[in-house]
């Protein structure tokens, strides 16, 4: 069984990442299946315990966002890693095309309407970073779909470098309010993603989420390692830092992100409110009269 440190995944801003020298897999962390089960269940149990605690100290709210190309996991890994996290304290958006509503406000506005609350986690299943990634890949995007003036959309290198501050301002105001953000980018390889997207295409049960899109992509596979690798080194800080995650085998991959979660719940200062004497003795007597009722 191989081991992982996950300092191993973490991208902060204090050194240049190369995505070129990122793996996309390593040694089994679990040795068969059934420890494998086991680490999962211990992980989701502590995601619930912390949550749980959160809600209780109701001063941070966790915004965990999912970034990677397609097929790599990413629905697969939140139904996985949160499933038995209590639901009336998680909440999961999926971004994909942006409306015409949507087009009509800033390139933030339909992600920062679902922030989560105090007390609550958020997951974002791809996010405004898709306005420095999919964007950068195809720069007819702001030509020809994003509502700017003109004077605004005409130097797209420029566009990006101040998305990447605006990104990297607003995760700092989130931090400030006490909202965590933590990042991941679930890394997978060219050849895996080929075969995922032939095994979706057999699968009767799986095809219906194929879309020929995904083929033409596949043509802008530099491209999208490019923007991914700039868009990582521009918006990674040691407060809101990317984890990169290898993501050729999932369970390894699951298994890496719910601790990864869980750690950085653990960075929170919470702890469930505290009982003062007036108080247990007042819950005190209401046990006895729960009591009492139950002779009537």
């Amino acid at each position: 069984m191989g081991h992982y440190n996950k300092q191993d995944f973490l991208v902060d801003g204090t050194k240049t990442f190369v995505i070129s020298k990122a793996q996309t897999r390593i040694k089994d962390i679990y040795d068969d299946k059934k420890e494998y089960e086991k680490m999962l269940s211990d992980s989701i149990r502590e995601l619930d315990e912390m949550q749980n605690m959160m809600y209780a100290h109701n001063r941070y709210g966790l915004l965990v966002i999912f970034q990677a190309l397609d097929a790599a996991g990413k629905d697969g890994t939140v139904r996985h890693v949160l499933s038995g996290v209590n639901p009336a304290g998680i909440r999961v958006y999926s971004f994909k095309r942006p409306t015409a509503t949507e087009l009509e406000h800033d390139y933030m506005w339909r992600t920062t309407r679902e922030l989560p609350e105090r007390g609550a986690i958020t997951i974002f299943n791809r996010s405004y970073y898709e306005e420095v990634l999919v964007v950068k890949v195809h720069p007819e995007i702001l030509a020809d779909v994003q509502l700017l003036p003109d004077e605004l959309k005409t130097d797209v290198d420029k566009v990006m470098k101040n998305r990447y501050k605006d990104i990297r301002n607003f995760e700092k105001y989130l931090y400030r309010n006490g909202i965590r953000v933590v990042k991941f980018f679930l890394h997978i390889s060219k050849e895996e993603q080929a075969d995922r997207l032939i095994e979706r295409i057999k699968d009767p049960g799986k095809n219906w989420k194929f879309e020929e899109g995904d083929v033409k992509e596949r043509n802008y596979w530099g491209a999208y390692q490019k923007a991914f690798e700039d868009c990582i080194n521009a918006t990674a800080t040691p407060k809101c830092p990317w984890y990169v995650i290898p993501a050729d085998d999932k369970k390894n991959m699951r298994l890496i992100v719910g601790k990864i979660i869980g750690e950085e719940m653990k960075k929170m200062d919470m702890k469930y409110p505290e009982t003062l004497p007036e108080r247990a003795a007042e819950l005190q007597k209401y046990i006895e009269i729960i009591q009492g009722q139950n002779k009537k």
